[in-house]
């Protein structure tokens, strides 16, 4: 195994703000904003929040993990976060349509049930996509 000190902290730097970047746009999807409620102490959103933090962490690394060049790992990245985001919307559509079930409002409204699950909307979509990879 050839360790390379300067490979691991570019990958890891380059992963770090790629995973910034991708949750912040992310949030400019959701009818409201993350961090505003966030810091207002919504549990439900702050949940579902975590959850979207492990399943884009998650993408992230299997698409590292399986790439041998790091723009590869970067494309792969963005494309599987917008898959996510396609998975997402098709679910919020779904349920919305057969359950009368708006996940983005109850969440908003600090029901952490919603939370819980629109964020497992997020792991389950990651589980999928990185099962392709």
């Amino acid at each position: 195994m050839d360790f390379n000190i300067l490979g691991v902290l570019v990958w890891t730097g380059v992963g770090a703000v790629l995973l910034f970047i991708l949750m912040f746009v992310d949030s400019l999807f959701t009818r409201y904003k993350d961090f505003e409620e966030v810091k207002a102490g919504n549990m439900a959103v702050t949940t579902r929040m975590v959850m979207k933090l492990f399943a884009q962490g998650y993408i992230l690394s299997v698409s590292i993990s399986t790439s041998n060049v790091l723009m590869d790992a970067i494309v792969v990245s963005i494309v599987s976060f917008i898959l996510l985001l396609i998975l997402e919307s098709i679910a919020r559509l779904m349920l919305r349509a057969w359950a009368n079930l708006e996940l983005d409002m109850g969440t908003q409204q600090g029901k952490v049930g919603y939370g819980l699950f629109a964020g497992s909307l997020h792991i389950v979509g990651a589980l999928i996509i990185t099962a392709c990879l």
